[in-house]
C-alpha cells in the first residue's frame, strides 16, 4: 500500500487521502444524527446526505487531474528525449493511472455509504 501511494506521487494521493478522511469523517456524522433521531427533525438532511456523494465525485475528478498532469509531465519529458522506449512508455501509463484509480475507489466508496445511510434514514 505503502508502494501504491509513493508510486502515485505523494501530493495527489495525499490529497486523495485527506479526502477520503473527510468523507468517513461526514459519514460518521450523518451516521450518529441517524441513530439518534436528529436527521429525522431536519427538513434538509436528504439533501444533506448527498455531500457524501459530492465529496466522492470530487476526489474522482482528483485523481483524473493528477493522471493528466503525470502525463503532461511524462510526454514533456518524451519530447526532450525524441527516443524512449515502448516498455517505458507503458509503465509511465501504469503509474500515471494510480491516481485516477485511487479516485474512482473512492468515488465507489461514496456512493455505498450514501446508499446505506440513505436506505438507514428511509428505515427510521
Amino acid at each position: 500500500m505503502k508502494e501504491w501511494f509513493i508510486m502515485g506521487g505523494s501530493l495527489f494521493m495525499s490529497i486523495l487521502t485527506i479526502l477520503l478522511v473527510i468523507i468517513f469523517a461526514v459519514s460518521v456524522y450523518y451516521a450518529l444524527a441517524i441513530a439518534s433521531g436528529k436527521a429525522a427533525e431536519k427538513a434538509n438532511f436528504k439533501h444533506q446526505l448527498k455531500y457524501i456523494k459530492s465529496l466522492g465525485l470530487f476526489t474522482a475528478i482528483t485523481g483524473i487531474l493528477g493522471q493528466l498532469i503525470g502525463l503532461f509531465s511524462a510526454f514533456t519529458a518524451i519530447e526532450a528525449y525524441n527516443d524512449i522506449s515502448p516498455a517505458i512508455m507503458a509503465g509511465g501509463l501504469k503509474v500515471s493511472m494510480i491516481t485516477t484509480l485511487t479516485g474512482i475507489v473512492i468515488y465507489l466508496i461514496s456512493i455505498v455509504i450514501w446508499f446505506l445511510l440513505d436506505l438507514w434514514h428511509h428505515k427510521k
